[in-house]
């Protein structure tokens, strides 16, 4: 049965731009695929004798090694056809895929992504991370935010931990509005900017655009404590499905 291993060498250069690397003399078909920046390992190919995994077979066959982020996972996938615990790496989640056809390319090229979003550093989550929604504050004592979005509907603005471009960011408008007032997308980060004043302290902007507006009386602050258990808006922070219903409604 024709292995996948090219096909995965192939795929892991193209979205990736990995190599691979060949690292022990005595095993010259094991290749090690790793990370450009922390230079953590992903993906191990090796090629093993079957009984080695318990197959039925002393005939070499293909596999690759692949970390899985939730150890739940790890166990109910080596139940199934194809699927090992890792050979040689069975700490950390890690587990083994066969190449030889009991599990389809698709499926594995799945898993391997899975394995480079586990061992990644934390930028490059933070970048592979699917586009999230946050509320985040706006205090009239220190900036007129009505005002500036009266005038552009793109606006610089202090950029909160974790956020990215894509995002999308619900703006909550302090007292004496006490509400949510704007839906915004992301359009930048990681803006170079430097100032402290009393309680206030930046290092970064980010951009951000408006899309929608909402009434001083749609969100308000009783709303948002009674009806979805947001008691208080300090910094930026994540918000209940719920919520994000009503807000795109």
């Amino acid at each position: 049965m024709k292995s996948f291993r090219k096909q995965l060498f192939s795929y892991l250069k193209e979205k990736y731009n990995a190599s691979p690397e060949y690292l022990w003399s005595r095993y010259p078909g094991y290749a090690v695929f790793r990370h450009g920046d922390n230079q953590k390992w992903f993906a191990l190919v090796m090629d093993v004798p079957g009984n080695k995994l318990g197959l039925e077979t002393e005939e070499v066959v293909d596999i690759v090694n692949v970390k899985i982020g939730d150890l739940f996972l790890a166990d109910i996938l080596v139940r199934q056809e194809g699927f090992f615990r890792g050979y040689h790496i069975r700490r950390g989640n890690w587990i083994s895929v066969s190449l030889y056809g009991a599990v389809g390319f698709d499926e594995i090229s799945k898993w391997v992504d899975e394995s480079y979003l586990a061992t990644a550093s934390a930028k490059t989550k933070r970048a592979l991370r699917p586009a999230k929604e946050w509320i985040i504050p706006a205090n009239p004592k220190y900036y007129d935010v009505e005002a500036a979005f009266s005038r552009e509907r793109e606006i610089d603005w202090k950029q909160g931990k974790g956020i990215k471009t894509g995002d999308t960011v619900f703006m909550y408008v302090a007292a004496p509005v006490s509400a949510i007032l704007y839906k915004c997308r992301v359009t930048k980060t990681d803006i170079p900017f430097q100032f402290h004043s009393g309680d206030v302290s930046m290092k970064s902007l980010m951009r951000i655009k408006l899309l929608k507006r909402y009434r001083p009386d749609q969100f308000t602050f009783e709303v948002l404590g009674e009806e979805y258990g947001i008691h208080a808006v300090r910094g930026p922070r994540g918000i209940p499905e719920s919520l994000s219903e009503a807000l795109r409604s």
